[in-house]
């Protein structure tokens, strides 16, 4: 908590139902903590209290350079979906959730949906994505999808000068909900779509839906000559071992914390003349859905909200091409002075 600058981690645990939740509270300055809540199987609690950590820590940066006035966190529930998803499950959550007094608003993430968000809802109104027909947004996967395609397109145009995807070989990595919509976007665009998942029935689901995507092994993914590299599953793909064999002037995609260390192999893939666009910035078309959800939901107005990734991706380019330094830095030192100047703002100073 203090490496990471956090607020507050609250542990929860009810037997009866199975909950194992930890809630991260990283920045509340610009206002309440907002980030979803993921279900995972994680090896230890160590493994999910850094995951918490490192992701409310995210949600503050993704918010802040977006405009948003909220503030970062995240929760993460601990154990297999299959076995602990319930009404009574997300309903003890959802009291957890209601203990904090609106510092931190829920959503949904991974292994998480807007029906759940329905069930904790019932406990709580500090939730969002509920159900459309309840007045919320519904899925947000499709707003996270358009933005990371808004933030391809304008590394395209960093690296070839146009922002055309017709006939770029990407790799989307990771063919769940947002993996799933971006497929259909880059379709659109005639790009050459290859598709990879550990879970054989998302890419059964995704090769249904567009049968000219290519399948190929999760294994060896790094050894295939490709235009963009789009994680878009887990964390800490782009690392030591992945960088080294990468074969791509893109990387462009949905998958949270991208970068296995940001201070080691953010600067590492400007040695090797990757163009990387920061996670947090193009993925944040969810988070600036929610918001509008906060606001009184207008879809359209989400949508060209969400457009913006597009121009304020491309000023990150810029803005480290002037400083000499990675995106990755340069976007967060962007998010860090809104911050800190409406912490100023704040205080009258």
């Amino acid at each position: 908590m203090q490496h990471m600058g956090h607020e507050q981690v609250v542990f929860c645990n009810d037997p009866h139902t199975g909950l194992n939740a930890i809630i991260a509270i990283h920045n509340t300055v610009l206002g309440p903590s907002l980030g979803g809540t993921r279900l995972w199987h994680y090896p230890s609690h160590e493994d999910a209290l850094i995951d918490a950590l490192r992701l409310s820590r995210g949600m503050t940066y993704k918010s802040a350079i977006s405009g948003l006035n909220l503030g970062g966190g995240k929760a993460v529930l601990i154990g297999e979906a299959h076995k602990l998803k319930s009404e009574t499950y997300f309903r003890r959550y959802g009291k957890f959730v209601n203990s904090l007094n609106g510092k931190y608003i829920t959503a949904e993430d991974v292994n998480t949906t807007s029906a759940d968000m329905e069930y904790i809802g019932m406990e709580t109104e500090f939730v969002t994505g509920k159900p459309e027909y309840m007045g919320g947004s519904g899925d947000p996967s499709p707003l996270t999808a358009y933005g990371v395609y808004m933030g391809m397109k304008a590394s395209a145009k960093k690296a070839w000068g146009n922002d055309s995807l017709n006939g770029k070989k990407i790799l989307v990595q990771g063919a769940g909900n947002v993996g799933y919509h971006l497929v259909s976007h880059l379709l659109e665009e005639k790009a050459l779509v290859y598709v990879c998942d550990i879970n054989e029935q998302k890419l059964k689901h995704v090769k249904q839906k567009y049968p000219t995507v290519e399948v190929t092994p999760n294994t060896n993914i790094f050894d295939m000559e490709m235009d963009i590299y789009a994680p878009c599953a887990l964390g800490a793909t782009i690392n030591t071992d992945s960088i080294s064999k990468m074969k791509c002037p893109v990387i462009a995609g949905a998958a949270n914390n991208q970068l296995a260390d940001e201070n080691v192999h953010g600067p590492m893939l400007v040695e090797k003349g990757i163009i990387y666009a920061p996670d947090f910035v193009i993925n944040a078309g969810g988070i600036i859905n929610i918001s509008i959800e906060l606001e009184g939901y207008n879809r359209d107005r989400a949508y060209n909200t969400v457009a913006k990734i597009y121009n304020r991706t491309l000023e990150i380019f810029d803005i480290a091409e002037k400083e000499n330094t990675h995106t990755q830095l340069a976007a967060m030192r962007m998010a860090e002075k809104r911050i800190n100047d409406m912490a100023r703002l704040s205080a009258g100073i």
